[in-house]
């Protein structure tokens, strides 16, 4: 995939005020290409989670057109979706989504054995570079909401990937844990040549954004 494209996307919960929306995503033309770095900045409850969920297929509550390489993903099907998320999008969910009974290790290589895309020790040393080396065995439960965010960076980068959209990813992080996330993120979507989505409601990684969009 090289191309995600929104065209006059309006989510139906806005769809009464059209006219008094002043976005750069919603109700416009906009494209985010492969190998790019892009910002998305919004405040609370004008849609940051509402709009990784259409690009993710997680909702279709929309008029207008989610488009990858020019096909309308409204087309889509089941298998279709399951093919985008395990080899062309990867997901950092603002919520995490980790399984909290299981280790922090556990929740990343339980994502790897479907993927097969990194080895123990390739995964073992990104918890030793974020800080978290001494969590592998600790029950994700039990971590800080911060350390999970950095476990759920993990799991987010052992599957390939053309984007990566992280929602929030660092709200609960310190600069200097947030500037070594941005890092391996971005080390890794060099080494795939992928784009990559960051959105924000306000901290977000110090990264060299080719473009900020405001929702």
């Amino acid at each position: 995939m090289n191309k995600i494209q929104l065209s006059s996307v309006i989510p139906q919960v806005f769809s009464f005020q059209t006219s008094q929306l002043h976005s750069d995503i919603w109700n416009t033309d906009v494209s985010f290409e492969k190998g790019h770095l892009y910002l998305v900045e919004a405040d609370s409850g004008k849609g940051k989670s509402t709009f990784c969920s259409y690009i993710i297929g997680y909702r279709h509550d929309y008029s207008g057109s989610v488009l990858f390489d020019g096909a309308n993903t409204l087309s889509y099907k089941v298998q279709d979706w399951v093919k985008i998320r395990t080899a062309h999008i990867s997901h950092l969910f603002q919520e995490l989504r980790l399984f909290p009974e299981l280790t922090a290790l556990e929740n990343v290589m339980i994502k790897n054995s479907l993927t097969g895309f990194k080895s123990r020790e390739e995964i073992v040393e990104w918890f030793e570079v974020l800080g978290i080396g001494d969590k592998l065995d600790a029950k994700v439960g039990r971590m800080s909401f911060g350390q999970q965010q950095r476990v759920a960076m993990i799991r987010a980068l052992v599957q390939p990937f053309d984007f990566i959209l992280a929602d929030e990813p660092i709200s609960h992080l310190d600069d200097h844990n947030s500037s070594i996330m941005g890092e391996i993120m971005m080390k890794e979507a060099k080494k795939q040549g992928a784009g990559v989505i960051v959105t924000s409601i306000g901290k977000h990684m110090d990264l060299p954004y080719e473009k900020t969009f405001c929702l």
